[in-house]
Parts: C-alpha cells; sequence; structure tokens
C-alpha cells in the first residue's frame, strides 16, 4: 500500500515544518489530491492516523480536496473534464488530448498552533 509511504511523506514535513517555523500542534491538514493520482483518500486517512501518532500531527483533522482530470484537447481544442485516462474527449470523442490536471498531492496548508 503506497499510501501507508505517502502519508509518512505528510508526517515528515510537518514535523520539519514545525521544527522550521515554530509549531507544536497541528490541527487541520488540507490536502489536494487530484482523481487521476491513484492515491486512495480513505487509505491515506488510515495511513495517516497510524504515523502520525506522536508527532504534531497527532489528532490533526485532514480535509481533502479531490479535483477532477482535466486535460487540453488539441483535436478541438477545448479543455475538458477527463474522468479516467485513455477516455475520450468528452466535446468530440478524440484521445489527441493532454492531460493538464489531476494527478497532483500536495499539502494545500496547514492549521497550526
Amino acid at each position: 500500500m503506497h499510501e501507508m509511504a505517502l502519508s509518512q511523506g505528510i508526517v515528515d514535513v510537518i514535523r520539519e515544518q514545525a521544527e522550521a517555523q515554530g509549531f507544536r500542534t497541528v490541527r487541520t491538514v488540507r490536502l489536494v489530491i487530484g482523481r487521476l493520482s491513484h492515491v486512495e483518500p480513505e487509505a491515506i486517512e488510515f495511513g495517516f492516523d497510524v504515523v502520525s501518532r506522536g508527532t504534531p500531527a497527532e489528532g490533526a483533522r485532514l480535509e481533502i480536496e479531490r479535483p477532477p482530470g482535466q486535460a487540453f484537447c488539441t483535436a478541438c481544442a477545448k479543455t475538458v473534464e477527463i474522468a479516467e485516462r485513455y477516455a475520450p474527449c468528452p466535446e468530440c470523442g478524440g484521445h489527441q488530448w493532454v492531460l493538464t490536471d489531476g494527478e497532483q498531492m500536495r499539502i494545500k496548508e496547514l492549521e497550526v498552533e
């Protein structure tokens, strides 16, 4: 389960920032996890709960935004929402699109004390 390693990475970033910025407790962690990222939010929540124990993030609430996949279709020159990889363009049915959003996973914001 790669989500456990990703959760550990989130906690590592929080620890680094706690040391650098001098906060002790994280109340809320806001994440952006694109729908095409192959990351399961439920697994991140479980992993985060486990790996955050004994850290400044212990007990923090996770808020996860899930932006849809988005692509630029070169056939019809439109930006379109893509539900899954290799799906046809919903406007023209073509497959000549370039993914522009929906793969990301990042920490957007920390609410700290």
